[in-house]
């Protein structure tokens, strides 16, 4: 199997990317759905999240509060990194298991699309054969999450700020989608990406990385 994974900033557009991906034959595995896999109520990760933050953060029916919690780590960068210590590795071990599955289920065979929004915050962005990232202004990330999210401006900004910056994410690119424009624009360039996907695949390009 080739690995890609895809990451961005946040609001720059990655879901739709993914979902035209997988409209193309790509299999997709979205971190976001591990990462809330593996704080579910009762498990270890939720346990520790609540004894740090207290019960406060959780829904009437003992779930976390993704917003609830999300204001707090996005205002408190020690509290956002003691969150990924106790999530990372954990996804991470997760999507390990649901690659597994995955290869068994396909023989091997096929592209499969990451998900990873924080590849480059968790010092991933060596282990896949390709990484592919959906790029957007930062104005235009704070416009989408003001105006589609109902954020606050202070509250976009911040969370813009406490992610990787576009020239640390463009560093590890070995593509680049520009989201800045229209869904026909978009879907050109998945396109484009798509063939140069197909014939790395083809060619066997693994650039060290998982399964060269």
């Amino acid at each position: 199997m080739f690995y890609v994974a895809l990451t961005g900033g946040i609001a720059s557009g990655k879901s739709t990317v993914c979902r035209l991906l997988e409209e193309k034959g790509a299999h997709l595995l979205d971190s976001d759905l591990l990462a809330r896999e593996v704080v579910r109520r009762g498990t270890p990760a939720w346990r520790e999240i609540v004894d740090h933050f207290g019960r406060e953060i959780l829904t009437p029916e003992g779930e976390i509060d993704r917003a609830k919690l999300g204001k707090i780590v996005f205002s408190h960068p020690a509290e956002r990194e003691f969150l990924n210590r106790v999530t990372h590795p954990r996804i991470f071990q997760l999507m390990g298991e649901r690659l597994k599955e995955l290869e068994e289920g396909t023989g091997g065979e096929g592209v499969v699309i990451l998900d990873i929004p924080l590849l480059v915050e968790a010092g991933a962005g060596n282990l896949f054969h390709l990484n592919l990232v959906v790029d957007a202004p930062e104005e235009e990330q704070a416009r989408r999450l003001v105006e589609d999210r109902g954020l606050s401006p202070e509250e976009a900004w911040a969370r813009i700020r406490s992610q990787a910056s576009r020239e640390e994410r463009l560093r590890c690119a070995d593509l680049v989608i520009t989201n800045d424009g229209s869904l026909e624009k978009l879907r050109r360039q998945v396109d484009r990406a798509w063939e140069e996907i197909k014939a790395r695949s083809r060619a066997g390009d693994r650039k060290g990385r998982r399964g060269g």
